[in-house]
């Protein structure tokens, strides 16, 4: 059972870490990202955030599945 808990989290760290940096350019690209100015606006703060939080989970659950799979 650990060894299934560790693939499973090293999976979630692969998949976040393919999928949320190509979700990013998407927003950086969207028009919404910046007001007339050029000012940042909040839907790019609020993507920012959503996109930071993930890549943490990745990074926590790529150190998680490793550390399960030295120890097990």
């Amino acid at each position: 059972m650990t060894v299934f808990a560790a693939v499973l989290l090293l999976i979630n760290a692969i998949y976040n870490v393919v999928v949320w940096p190509r979700f990013w350019k998407r927003v950086t690209d969207d028009p919404r990202a910046r007001d007339e100015a050029g000012a940042k606006t909040t839907f790019y703060t609020v993507h920012l955030v959503l996109v930071s939080v993930a890549l943490l989970i990745a990074i926590v659950s790529a150190i998680a599945g490793v550390g399960l799979l030295v120890s097990g």
